[in-house]
């Protein structure tokens, strides 16, 4: 997105951790938000609260925190999809809004008594489908509200904002509780929606034209895991931050019982360790901007899986307090350098179409992450002792360190991911619409024999990027009569997809046409013939192909 005027002055200005604050929107759907997370923590504290008081199983208080994680994690990828695929600032205000009716309607079934644990939880979990619909579309609208180089300072204020929410929120939502009751602290969480929606309410974004139909649900869904599977730089982040989060989820999980077994304290003392993890949150984000400047994407995630891993130790070996929350300022600082810098490098790997699903796909693998250690460090507590999960967590954040010696995490700031935009619907002198198809394409080449290696490498990337972006069936052909001819083939299901399969190269997929222009052997360039195939039953069969056109700048 170009900006002109006085926010290309303010983009110009030098990078730091609270530059992106600079930018009026950002500064204020960044401040609603985090009032919006102190009321979701506030909203948490008194559903556990009141189950206690309503519920004779310990079962189902432990079923509060789950029944609003786990829409985040099965809906992630749904509502990553409907991100791309609708205006993200609507999808926004719908889920604030729901959360608002649903957090109203709770306080009211609370204060009139009608409340019983099975309706709190049916509550807490459509809060939760809420926060899973406006996660998505809220990460991926942060390169809409400050530029592309602000975006890693914009994240780590993000994860700050909510670091610093789940520190204090607890605490106020306990004193709320127990001042005027449950129901008043749902009221307070109804109340902190608002603000969010005041301003995008008044936010109106610029969006590129819609040039092609929307895709289905399904469509953009299945659209979405091909791209993140054909993609090396996102499968790095997902695996990454999977081992990452079942390692770091042992410093939170077993907090309260640090707390009680190591050190010997209470509720304070819980407090106390809960408020160093925060503080430590609030110096990574702060820190972020010069830390990237020191190092590289991979070196900031390595060092901080290190320091994570030194925080799970001290946990594990001290009985001061004082160190103990040393080692878990350590781990605040460290789980949001490399949270903040997994979020940056999907986002800077994926266009825009996509951008919101890739990020859910890693919302998934995150989470996934830390809600199985989470269930593992536990176990290990139980039948062994808290020192010795702590110190196994320690040992898997070593081991996620050293898997950046085989799966590096790529260094991508300077990728050009805008549309390539060259490419033009060609005519053709068989009528198609757009659901004629199966569409058949072939491109033939000629290729001498010593440039062959070149040119098998270049088509390796070449299938990279068609499945990529929504081919099917990709097959490389040789002509058994003349040993120069290649043909490269492949197929989209209708005339629409092959349209949209050609509009999603991006700038930085440039280099692969040209490269083999560059080794194709002829006055015209490849020879591109477009097809649609029949079956010799049909009474269309002697139409199934327009004649061979020169190929367009990339195709």
């Amino acid at each position: 997105m170009t900006r002109t005027g006085p926010e290309s002055a303010i983009a110009a200005q030098p990078v730091s951790a609270l530059s992106p604050l600079r930018f009026p929107v950002f500064r204020t759907v960044w401040a609603a938000n985090v009032m919006s997370s102190f009321g979701g923590q506030i909203q948490s504290v008194a559903a556990a609260w009141l189950m206690t008081s309503i519920a004779p199983s310990a079962d189902m208080v432990a079923l509060v925190q789950s029944s609003v994680s786990l829409p985040i994690v099965v809906l992630a990828l749904l509502a990553g999809a409907m991100a791309d695929s609708y205006d993200r600032r609507k999808v926004m205000l719908a889920a604030q809004v729901f959360m608002l009716v649903v957090s109203v309607s709770l306080t009211v079934v609370a204060w009139t008594g009608w409340i019983t644990p099975w309706l709190l939880l049916l509550f807490t979990f459509l809060i939760g489908c809420g926060t899973a619909f406006n996660a998505p579309a809220w990460q991926a609208s942060v390169a809409d509200m400050a530029p592309r180089e602000q975006l890693p300072g914009a994240v780590a204020l993000n994860s700050m904002g909510f670091n610093i929410a789940r520190s204090l929120g607890p605490a106020i939502g306990g004193a709320i509780v127990a001042a005027v009751g449950a129901a008043f602290a749902f009221l307070v969480n109804a109340i902190s929606y608002t603000g969010l929606i005041a301003v995008l309410s008044r936010w109106r974004p610029q969006r590129p034209p819609q040039t092609l139909p929307r895709e289905t649900l399904g469509v953009a869904v299945g659209a979405g895991i091909r791209y993140v599977s054909m993609s090396g730089a996102i499968r790095t982040v997902l695996g990454r931050s999977l081992v990452f989060g079942v390692g770091a989820s042992a410093i939170l999980a077993l907090l309260p019982l640090v707390a009680k077994h190591r050190i010997a304290g209470g509720p304070l003392t819980y407090g106390a360790l809960l408020g160093s993890f925060g503080v430590g949150a609030v110096a990574g984000a702060l820190s972020s901007a010069r830390s990237r400047q020191w190092l590289s994407t991979e070196g900031l995630v390595r060092w901080s899986c290190v320091a994570m891993a030194v925080a799970a130790v001290i946990a594990a070996l001290s009985t001061q307090l004082l160190l103990t929350m040393l080692g878990i300022f350590i781990a605040g600082a460290a789980w949001v350098l490399a949270l903040s810098t997994f979020n940056v490098s999907v986002q800077l790997s994926a266009p825009r179409w996509v951008v919101a699903r890739a990020l859910s796909l890693y919302q998934m693998a995150a989470f996934g992450g830390i809600a199985v250690g989470s269930w593992l460090w536990g176990v290990i507590s139980e039948n062994r002792s808290v020192s010795a999960a702590l110190l196994g967590a320690g040992a898997v954040m070593l081991a996620c360190a050293g898997l950046g010696r085989w799966m590096p995490l790529a260094q991508a700031t300077w990728l050009n991911l805008d549309p390539l935009r060259r490419w033009q619907e060609p005519e053709t002198a068989v009528p198609v619409g757009p659901r004629t198809g199966p569409v058949v394409v072939t491109i033939e080449y000629r290729i001498r024999e010593e440039d062959i290696p070149e040119f098998f490498a270049a088509m390796a990337e070449r299938r990279r990027i068609r499945i990529r972006d929504g081919a099917r069936r990709w097959t490389l052909l040789r002509d058994l009569g003349d040993p120069q001819v290649w043909v490269e083939r492949y197929t989209t299901p209708t005339w629409l997809d092959y349209i949209r399969h050609n509009s999603r190269l991006t700038q930085d997929d440039a280099h692969v046409p040209e490269r083999l222009r560059a080794l194709h052997q002829g006055p015209d360039g490849p020879v591109v013939r477009r097809m649609i195939e029949r079956q010799t039953g049909s009474h269309h069969a002697g139409h199934t192909a327009g004649g061979p056109e020169v190929e367009e700048p990339h195709v």
